[in-house]
């Protein structure tokens, strides 16, 4: 369900708080008319009552009361029009409301003497009356709450605006222009203050990010040359013939490590610009080229470990990324399947936006699967720094990739590499 703006909430309870109101006001104001008009008519009973007794002591023969609303009753007179409806002959002396031949009537019944007289006042037209007031409260409670929410609309507008402003000003943070902090309002208030908290502690780590990014940067690029000098004398090295096989198996160590430092530079020079644009960016790569030459290079490396790798590209995906990174995704990938799988099989499989990469080697117990992509964790069979995974990680979610690793202990890993949509 979609949420309500704050605006049209602020609105919604101001409309029902001036309903509320409205509506105990209305019953209030009915009940007391209400109440009021029976006091009224009750005190007319009984001054018309003491009126004509006092006229009876005077004139034996005073005429009842006999009005259009008002009329008296000589109750158990012979003549039938003094005595009244017979029901009134049954009423005990005081106030009470009765209905006769389906007419409300309010009625009040004293005794002078050996008599009873009852003296009726028709409360139709009364009620009547009172009906058209509900309806006038009605009408008065509709406009009331149509009013609550003109002013709670135009209210929230001038409440909520500054909370607008300032969602947007936060907003605007991920623009780099934004790292400056406007210039206060001269009308400032306390949101006002948040928003330039706000802006002041987005410069202070906007300023952290690009040390922390151009630390990165400079690092990366200072490590390429002592690392070429590295891979250079490891040639020279190899082209020893008179080096034994112990020897030489140090000095493919070597070369294997001074691959990875090359691999983790070039995807630290990319991510310390954060969106991976440049070197190639803009072209895309074939992630099918990336996992031939993966998958030679590390062969290469395996030697004659016993490492058996099979591709399966069943079709090729071209995506917007730098080569370097793809490529330092897949090697990890495959570089961990190689260094669980001492001596066995390597399955490369590049399905339709689908990359997998499965091994027959020792697997992961349930309980590592969960921390695998944690910077520096190691498994108790790995022998890596526990750094290529959270990198890949990384380059992932910067990408919207999507990786998945399953695995139980003793049957292989398969780790399975999605790529959306474009």
């Amino acid at each position: 369900m979609k949420r309500r703006s704050l605006r049209v909430r602020v609105a919604l309870i101001f409309a029902g708080f001036g309903a509320l109101i409205s509506l105990i006001l209305s019953i209030a104001i009915y009940v007391a008319v209400h109440d009021f008009g029976q006091r009224l008519i009750y005190e007319t009973l009984h001054a018309e009552s003491q009126d004509y007794l006092a006229r009876l002591a005077r004139t034996p023969d005073a005429m009842l009361p006999a009005t259009r609303t008002l009329s008296g009753y000589a109750l158990g007179d012979p003549d039938p029009r003094r005595a009244g409806p017979p029901a009134l002959a049954v009423l005990p002396p005081g106030n009470r409301a009765i209905e006769l031949d389906g007419r409300p009537y309010l009625a009040r019944v004293v005794e002078s003497g050996n008599r009873r007289y009852a003296f009726l006042f028709d409360v139709g037209p009364q009620l009547q009356r009172e009906r058209n007031f509900l309806y006038y409260l009605i009408a008065g409670m509709v406009a009331m709450t149509g009013l609550s929410a003109l002013g709670g609309f135009w209210l929230a507008r001038r409440v909520v605006a500054p909370v607008t402003d300032l969602a947007a000003r936060v907003a605007a943070l991920e623009a780099p222009a934004a790292a400056v902090p406007a210039p206060p309002r001269p009308s400032q208030d306390e949101v006002d203050e948040l928003a330039h908290a706000f802006d002041r502690y987005h410069a202070r780590i906007q300023a952290c990010v690009e040390r922390e990014r151009a630390f990165t940067a400079d690092v990366s690029h200072e490590l390429r040359t002592p690392l070429a000098i590295i891979r250079g004398a490891v040639e020279v090295l190899e082209s020893d013939t008179a080096l034994n096989n112990s020897q030489r198996q140090r000095i493919a160590r070597i070369e294997r490590a001074s691959h990875d430092m090359t691999d983790l530079t070039g995807a630290l020079l990319h991510l310390a610009r954060e969106s991976g644009a440049g070197d190639g960016a803009e072209e895309g790569c074939s992630i099918a080229e990336v996992v031939h030459g993966s998958v030679a290079k590390q062969r290469n490396l395996a030697g004659d470990g016993g490492v058996e790798f099979h591709v399966d590209a069943e079709a090729d995906l071209q995506i917007r990324v730098a080569k370097t990174l793809a490529a330092v995704v897949v090697d990890n990938l495959i570089d961990n399947a190689v260094r669980h799988s001492r001596s066995g099989r390597i399955h490369v499989r590049l399905a339709e936006r689908r990359l997998e990469v499965s091994d027959s080697g020792c697997g992961i117990a349930e309980d590592e699967l969960e921390r695998v992509f944690r910077r520096h964790y190691r498994g108790v069979a790995s022998d890596g720094a526990g750094i290529g995974l959270s990198l890949v990680k990384r380059i992932c979610e910067l990408h919207g990739w999507r990786i998945a690793i399953a695995s139980q202990t003793g049957s292989g890993t398969t780790a399975t590499l999605i790529f959306p949509p474009e």
